[in-house]
């Protein structure tokens, strides 16, 4: 069995971990797609702050983790069927997007199956960018 999730993996912390780690509860191997910066660049208003190569040799290094891989498109489908994917795992922000709509599809075709589950509250890449930033600005 093949369970895949997507995601940028910016200053990689406990609610990414999380996540990878309740994919291997799954059962069977788990593979990472990482977005580069131009795909993360046409959807959030920050590029990452960690290189693509370096976000990749990270999540490489997870004992939950066996396959990375990164998507230069903003698009799903092709990897799910690359992979031969049986679940895919996304987040609560899913959404209605194209690109999300296009996958859902595919899989629903192809009697896959896509799970979603719930952000760690305690944390998120953004919120650590946004607490650096104050504590930078408070030291001035």
């Amino acid at each position: 069995m093949l369970i895949y999730t997507v995601g940028t993996w910016d200053l990689l912390h406990v609610g990414h971990l999380a996540l990878l780690q309740y994919c291997k509860t799954l059962g069977g191997t788990v593979a990472v797609g990482v977005a580069s910066d131009e795909v993360v660049a046409s959807y959030k208003k920050n590029v990452p702050v960690v290189p693509l190569e370096q976000r990749m040799e990270m999540l490489k290094a997870l004992r939950c983790v066996d396959i990375v891989r990164p998507y230069y498109e903003l698009e799903y489908a092709s990897a799910c069927k690359e992979l031969d994917v049986d679940i895919f795992v996304i987040g609560e922000d899913w959404g209605k997007a194209v690109h999300n709509l296009e996958v859902e599809s595919f899989l629903r075709v192809n009697n896959k199956s896509i799970q979603q589950v719930s952000y760690n509250p305690l944390t998120s890449s953004t919120k650590i960018k946004e607490r650096t930033i104050a504590q930078i600005h408070a030291a001035a």
